[in-house]
């Protein structure tokens, strides 16, 4: 007897897609404002009163606010309720774009953007939460293309953006544009997203421990990274400090999430396989993709004396056929998950007659 496989003929309603445009329109933006201002920096140093080396620290703030946040947000979603989470931190990053556009030195422009990388870095997960959570089983390869759209299109297309509203209206505009993007998200989510109750009792679970280690890890962790090169590596103490500083607070940090009743990270869901290689292919193309949207437009810029717009232009160029293969993705998964569907029966039960 020849087995079928199972089809989801669930229909979303209308709402519920509203709610998942809205999740991936924010996290496009807060994906994109990562690189937004590298094509821009000379502008922008200019702009603040400031030169040199000292600039990449605009968008190295934002990567440290993200990066912070990231991993905290399950546990604050659950605390506070995803809508209430989600729409309190999509607030908050808006003003802090409008704000970022009004800097007038560094130290306040790094404060700044500190701030928005930190509200700004919740948008991302929570946009594949609602993606796994609300969409069935079917219909989620769309939202999978959509989400990835934002992963990899948008720091590609973040150097040209910018670029060219660098040129044209000046460099405060590439923070003023999330406004627009902004209020119809919000819009959106304040319409769709279901309510859910939320648990101020967890915070008495928390891993504050935990947390606070691994902000102080990553946080010396990055800066060791975008000063290394500058500080000439280990020959620079600071360097130096701070690189044990990071690996006294990671190792710590591995250790206590491998002991904890209430770990912030499940970190042993690192040894199963699936997830395992998952996470270092994400990984590599995280490494990949950001490295080389990071470095290409400083390059442009300081060794090509490419103007704002120009580096933006050749960006692009890395952005263009993400954006014609992906829509393709959601027709060629179906096929894939009905293939491995037939192998797992067949290994399952030999007899499945085909």
């Amino acid at each position: 007897m020849a087995t079928e496989a199972p089809v989801d003929e669930q229909v979303v309603s209308l709402k519920t897609w509203i709610a998942v445009g809205g999740a991936l329109l924010g996290a496009f933006m807060a994906v994109l404002n990562i690189q937004v201002t590298n094509s821009s920096l000379p502008d922008i140093e200019g702009g603040i009163g400031t030169g040199g080396v000292n600039g990449t620290w605009i968008s190295t703030a934002y990567l440290i606010g993200e990066i912070v946040v990231i991993p905290m947000t399950d546990f604050l979603s659950r605390v506070f309720s995803l809508r209430r989470y989600l729409l309190a931190n999509t607030v908050l990053f808006l003003l802090l774009s409008a704000a970022c556009g009004q800097a007038h030195s560094l130290p306040e422009m790094i404060v700044l953007r500190a701030l928005q990388g930190f509200f700004g870095g919740v948008l991302i997960p929570l946009a594949f939460t609602i993606i796994v959570t609300m969409l069935p089983p079917s219909k989620r390869p769309m939202g999978f293309a959509g989400f990835a759209i934002t992963a990899t299109f948008a720091p590609a297309i973040g150097p040209t953006i910018g670029g060219w509203l660098t040129d044209n209206y000046g460099w405060p505009t590439i923070f003023y544009m999330n406004l627009v993007p902004g209020a119809v998200m919000l819009a959106a989510l304040v319409y769709a997203l279901p309510r859910s109750r939320a648990q101020p009792s967890l915070l008495r679970q928390g891993d504050w421990i935990g947390i606070a280690l691994m902000a102080i890890g990553l946080a010396t962790f990055q800066t060791v990274l975008d000063d290394g090169n500058v500080d000439d590596w280990f020959g620079s103490p600071f360097i130096v400090k701070l690189s044990l500083v990071s690996a006294v607070a990671l190792g710590t940090f591995i250790f206590v999430e491998l002991v904890s009743k209430h770990p912030l990270l499940q970190l042993r869901l690192l040894v199963r396989r699936n997830f395992g290689f998952g996470t270092l292919g994400n990984f590599l193309l995280g490494f990949a993709l950001y490295g080389s949207a990071y470095l290409l437009p400083q390059y442009l810029a300081v060794s090509q004396g490419f103007d704002a717009q120009q580096s933006g232009e050749v960006m692009a160029w890395t952005g263009y056929p993400q954006l014609l293969v992906i829509p393709f993705v959601p027709l060629l998964m179906p096929g894939s998950i009905r293939a491995f569907w037939w192998v797992s029966a067949l290994r399952s039960s030999p007899q499945v007659a085909l």
